[in-house]
Formats: structure tokens, C-alpha cells, sequence
């Protein structure tokens, strides 16, 4: 149950969808003063060097972050927003290449702001380790080893105005998907107003199905949704795409990130598309 380690697969190309939504949705959250509470269910490691030996041998950033890295010309703001950010992270900021890749934590912590809390909660206890060596500014930010949904339940409703969460499991345990589903209707009853990001893996037995079908089935709305296809479907082994789904997103983000990510395909080119919509309206 506790195998999986982010390690094996920082910066690929759904670490970039993931995390240009998750900044995306920071950046327009910031905007208000009102105090938050962030939630990061399944945090892993502050930030990936992409030379450990774990990441090396996949590389899997190389159809990831670096053709980002590496694009002479972005004509989208937010995408070029995005890649001017991760020089933050970087021991060599501007290099040929990036050296580093941060984890969902660092985008976190990058926003905090006076009166706003980030709780992150990680299992897997080699994971937690990393996590708690991790500088992110320890005095406005929990970290706990545990079941990150039941922990992010468990705390509702919070003090704060707002609310805002990751939800980015491994899905390697049976019966999450579902599971998911069901945690994020509890959360929908005490704090309706949520903005809950969820991400998921497309493979080709569409083992994802149970989110979707859950989340209908627990009538959730005001759902958009978010396809990255990196590779043609059955041309490679595991992971082809990458989807999210964006609870309560603030006014126009879907615009706006439609058009990012639309870029970010062509940019890939290939087999590479994106596809999204109001998936769940209201």
C-alpha cells in the first residue's frame, strides 16, 4: 500500500498540468485578503532534484518540464508566468536545464501570506522524512504523517474565510477512486464553498471511471475538467494523460487555463491535446 514514491516521476507532464492549475488557481486566490486554509492531502517532498538517482532513471521530466524549460518563445502569459516561477527552485537559475522540480508543497508555501495555514499530510514514512526537511517555512505550515483525506475531513470545517485543497493520491490502493468521491461529498456538506483541485491518471483500462461515476452519483456540481494527452492512447506503457477536475474554480480561471494548457500542448506537439469543459454544471 505504501509503495509509491513521487521520485520516479518528477517533473513529467502531469507534474505540469497539475502544478500550472494548482499555480494558476494560487494566483487568483491571492488576489483577495481574506485569510485561507490550504490542504494538501498526499503532499510528498518539498521539491525533487532531478538528478537523484530515482528520477534519472525514468526521466520522465524529459517529456515533462523540460521541453517547458527549454521553449524559446511562450506567447501565453500564465504558461510563461508558470516557467518563470520554477526558477525559484533551481541552483542554477536560467541553466540549459532545470536541476530541480518542486513538489505541491512548495507551490503552497510560495503563496502563504499573513493569517493563511497550509496542512500537509503524507503516509508513506520515507515520503514524510523528506517532507519534514523540506523549507517551507515552518511556522505557518503542519505537517503530519497520515491519511491525508481522513486528516482533511477530520479538520473541518477551519476558522478561516476560505478553503482550498490538493487532492493527489498514488490511486495505487484499490477502491480509492471511489473513495475519493465519497471524501469530497463529506467535504462538500460542511464547507460548500471548498475550491478542491483533484488529479488523476489516464491509462488505457480507464481505471479512473469509479471518480467520475462517484462524483455524479453524489450529485457534486460546479465541476470543470481538465484532459492533457500527452501520447497516443496504447502507444506507451502506463500513463498516456493527465486529468483534473477543479471544484468551485474562481471566476474565468477555466478560461484561462484552457488557453495555457492549450499552448503547453502544442508546445509538446505529437499526439498531444487538451480537452476540457463544465463537466458537472449547475
Amino acid at each position: 500500500m505504501l509503495s509509491y514514491q513521487h521520485v520516479w516521476h518528477a517533473g513529467n507532464f502531469a507534474d505540469v498540468h497539475k502544478h500550472l492549475a494548482l499555480f494558476a488557481l494560487l494566483e487568483r486566490l491571492m488576489e483577495k485578503s481574506s485569510a485561507m486554509t490550504l490542504f494538501d492531502t498526499h503532499a510528498g517532498r518539498g521539491r525533487y532534484p532531478l538528478d537523484e538517482p530515482e528520477t534519472a532513471r525514468l526521466g520522465e521530466y524529459r517529456d515533462g518540464v523540460l521541453p517547458l524549460w527549454q521553449a524559446d518563445r511562450l506567447d501565453n502569459g500564465l504558461l510563461a508566468r508558470f516557467r518563470g516561477v520554477l526558477d525559484e527552485v533551481q541552483r542554477s537559475p536560467g541553466g540549459a536545464q532545470p536541476d530541480h522540480y518542486p513538489g505541491s508543497p512548495w507551490w503552497f508555501a510560495r503563496c502563504l501570506r499573513r493569517g493563511d495555514s497550509l496542512r500537509l499530510f503524507e503516509l508513506h514514512p520515507g515520503e514524510h522524512r523528506h517532507l519534514e526537511e523540506a523549507e517551507l517555512g515552518r511556522g505557518r505550515v503542519q505537517r503530519r504523517q497520515g491519511d491525508g483525506l481522513a486528516g482533511f475531513a477530520d479538520a473541518l470545517p477551519v476558522a478561516t474565510p476560505r478553503l482550498a485543497a490538493l487532492i493527489d493520491p498514488s490511486w495505487e490502493v484499490k477502491g480509492e477512486f471511489a473513495q475519493v468521491a465519497k471524501s469530497l461529498a463529506q467535504v462538500m456538506k460542511k464547507v460548500r464553498h471548498a475550491v478542491v483541485l483533484i488529479w488523476y491518471p489516464l491509462l488505457a483500462d480507464h481505471r479512473h471511471q469509479p471518480l467520475l461515476d462517484g462524483i455524479r452519483k453524489q450529485g457534486i456540481r460546479n465541476v470543470w475538467r481538465s484532459e492533457l494527452t500527452r501520447f497516443a492512447p496504447g502507444s506507451v506503457r502506463g500513463l498516456y494523460g493527465s486529468g483534473l477536475l477543479l471544484l468551485n474554480p474562481p471566476w474565468q480561471l477555466d478560461l484561462h487555463l484552457d488557453e495555457a494548457l492549450t499552448e503547453l500542448a502544442r508546445l509538446y506537439g505529437g499526439a498531444a491535446t487538451h480537452e476540457s469543459g463544465w463537466w458537472v454544471a449547475e
